[in-house]
């Protein structure tokens, strides 16, 4: 059995059994990866992929309990890797994060200021996607950390940390019927088209839980994954705008007026998330706490050697997060 062979089997199945786009990201040949498969399948007396002629049909049960354990193999070998990385040079490396745009634009640009001041030889590559392929990505291991507010706890597999609380805003133009209201209720709102993120964004789980809690079904016309392009769409008049309040600038959005609706809405966590068993460098310690300065090094530390989710929830029960306005 070799390490390339757990590799093959790995990276096939995360191709949906497509062999030609796995041999185009290894950059290697199709017949190459076929016949490393069924070797190690010859080894192991056991099929990983069942097959349709010279196709692969469905991973089978002995293939996911292989391929499970063959996950854990290779993130092993990546940890050795960054082990000799560190004692090699510590100051060197790479570091990649997972976030959607909200994150990325709003909440994150100060912490990797200060990380590339300090880190000018540490490569940082950032991904944008939705909540659940932001965790995908963790879990698999195809990025180091994982930051968002939706979808990361449904992965058994990632450790996740809270980082701060956030409520919400309602953006609407200048001279809005809203704006003369001293203080909104749920109703207000719904009686008017409402523009906001698409269902799995950026907290959209808590907005509609406060409306049907009251019994009332708000009219959503539209809903996009950028806090922007909501905007774009509350000055075009299409509805009123129910955004982070994060992502309100007072001096760019001079057209538009932001209305407090934190005591309308349950406030959500940002967490950042990293697949068990990772091996963090002494400068992904530094970007915690950059990020999320009550995330020491030894509490990060302490919540690794937590067994399950309930422990790590048990360090933070007592601590006020912070709030990101």
């Amino acid at each position: 059995m070799k390490l390339q062979q757990l590799k093959y089997i790995w990276e096939v199945a995360k191709h949906d059994l497509n062999v030609s786009a796995t041999a185009l990201s290894l950059y290697t040949s199709q017949p190459g990866i076929s016949k490393q498969i069924r070797l190690l399948e010859e080894e192991l007396g056991v099929e990983v992929f069942a097959r349709s002629g010279k196709h692969l049909t469905r991973v089978t049960p002995a293939g996911e309990a292989i391929l499970k354990i063959a996950g854990e193999v290779l993130q092993k070998v990546e940890s050795i890797k960054k082990v000799s990385q560190e004692f090699c040079d510590e100051r060197k490396g790479s570091l990649s994060i997972a976030t959607t745009h909200t994150q990325a634009l709003y909440a994150l640009p100060p912490a990797i200021t200060n990380f590339i001041k300090s880190y000018p030889d540490v490569s940082l590559h950032m991904h944008q996607g939705t909540p659940m392929q932001i965790s995908e990505m963790a879990a698999d291991g195809k990025v180091d950390f994982a930051i968002a507010t939706e979808a990361l706890s449904h992965f058994s597999d990632l450790i996740m940390m809270p980082c701060y609380r956030w409520n919400r805003s309602v953006v609407v133009p200048k001279d809005h019927p809203l704006t003369q209201i001293s203080k909104l209720t749920l109703k207000d709102i719904a009686a008017h088209p409402i523009v906001t993120y698409v269902f799995g964004f950026t907290g959209r789980s808590k907005l509609d839980d406060a409306f049907s809690q009251q019994g009332l079904e708000p009219k959503v016309v539209f809903t996009a994954v950028d806090s922007d392009v909501i905007k774009t769409y509350v000055r075009l008049n299409l509805g009123v705008g129910i955004i982070a309040s994060m992502a309100y600038d007072a001096k760019m959005d001079t057209d538009l007026v932001a209305l407090d609706a934190s005591h309308l809405f349950e406030s959500s966590t940002t967490q950042l998330g990293f697949r068990k068993g990772t091996f963090l460098r002494g400068y992904m310690y530094e970007f915690i706490s950059l990020f999320a300065p009550h995330l020491t090094p030894d509490v990060v530390k302490q919540v690794i050697n937590c067994e399950n989710r309930l422990q790590i929830d048990e360090i933070f029960a007592d601590q006020q997060l912070p709030e990101m306005n």
